[in-house]
């Protein structure tokens, strides 16, 4: 049996879409080309890959076809590329950028390759954009639940620190622990159940009072902590900081948050660059002692599991 690329494109899409006519959009087709060639691949196959009425879902078929038919597009684009002689950069696109993401890649671009940077918006628009093939790799904070046919790989845990106003009733001290906050107000960047990392630390430490606003980049949020005594927020300790009058940045001990910045990529369709990026974050990591991390003294929302655990001094 000889499958048809084209019509296991047009599967792969509308599988992702779960829409016929935006997985035609997404093809340049009609809606009516982009159904006939699903028409035909069920018919070949012997069996059907969507139910349809009232909307549109996988079969019990279409569920098992799906990652390998993803696998067999990404091998069709790979011999392409080979046989045509084709290069192209890595491109890269980025998410969380209040926490400048860029900070971490612009440390390892220039060992890295051939790349290009992109913007995500967060997470769920990066995870599209790499199912649909329209970047190969992706850097930001990851948690679950994250799709299957995804694979990532820790590079960097970047320890946070407070920030907030000077008028606090906290901000005069030199260190803090995290549950000496709990009676504070904790200003978040966007609503609270979205930005994983800030909702998960609020409820590790019984952070009660929570507020937000509308992420309109680094100044406007730190101004806003400034604003309200009763306010602060976490930014990694090495985020270059606009030069606020009133704000403090004090840092945390006892259990030290640490924000995780890993790159994310397609399952079994990793783009030849992947590897040289992934050698320039090992080599960075070893050099900058990235990847420390100590239970007894760390928290993390999702324990690392690939890398040595290790005591260390921070500062």
């Amino acid at each position: 049996m000889d499958l048809d690329v084209a019509q296991v494109r047009a599967f792969v899409r509308a599988a992702e879409e779960l829409h016929f006519g935006r997985a035609a959009g997404t093809l340049a087709l009609t809606q009516q080309a982009l159904s006939k060639r699903i028409a035909r691949l069920e018919s070949l196959l012997g069996v059907a890959l969507f139910r349809r009425g009232g909307g549109v879902d996988l079969t019990e078929a279409g569920r098992r076809f799906l990652a390998p038919a993803r696998r067999t597009l990404a091998a069709a684009d790979a011999a392409v590329a080979a046989a045509v002689g084709r290069h192209r950069p890595l491109r890269v696109d980025v998410w969380g950028h209040l926490y400048a993401p860029m900070r971490t890649l612009a440390q390892v671009a220039e060992r890295a390759g051939d790349l290009v940077l992109g913007h995500g918006r967060d997470l769920p628009s990066v995870t599209d954009a790499l199912l649909h093939g329209d970047i190969d790799a992706a850097f930001g904070r990851v948690h679950p639940p994250l799709h299957t046919g995804l694979t990532h790989r820790l590079v960097r845990l970047e320890p946070v620190d407070a920030v907030l106003s000077a008028d606090h009733p906290l901000a005069a001290a030199p260190a803090l622990r995290p549950d000496q906050l709990r009676d504070s107000l904790l200003w978040a960047p966007g609503k609270l159940d979205q930005l994983d990392f800030l909702h998960q630390f609020a409820d590790r430490f019984g952070i009660r009072g929570r507020a937000t606003g509308v992420n309109l980049g680094l100044t406007h949020f730190l101004e806003e902590v400034v604003r309200d005594p009763r306010r602060f927020s976490l930014l990694p300790a090495d985020v270059p900081r606009p030069e606020l009058p009133g704000l403090r940045a004090v840092p945390l001990v006892g259990l030290t948050p640490l924000y995780a910045w890993s790159l994310l990529w397609r399952t079994g369709d990793a783009h030849p660059g992947l590897d040289g990026l992934t050698a320039a974050c090992a080599e960075e990591a070893g050099r900058s002692r990235w990847l420390e991390y100590d239970p007894a003294h760390d928290w993390l929302p999702e324990p690392p599991t690939n890398h040595a655990r290790r005591r260390h001094e921070r500062r």
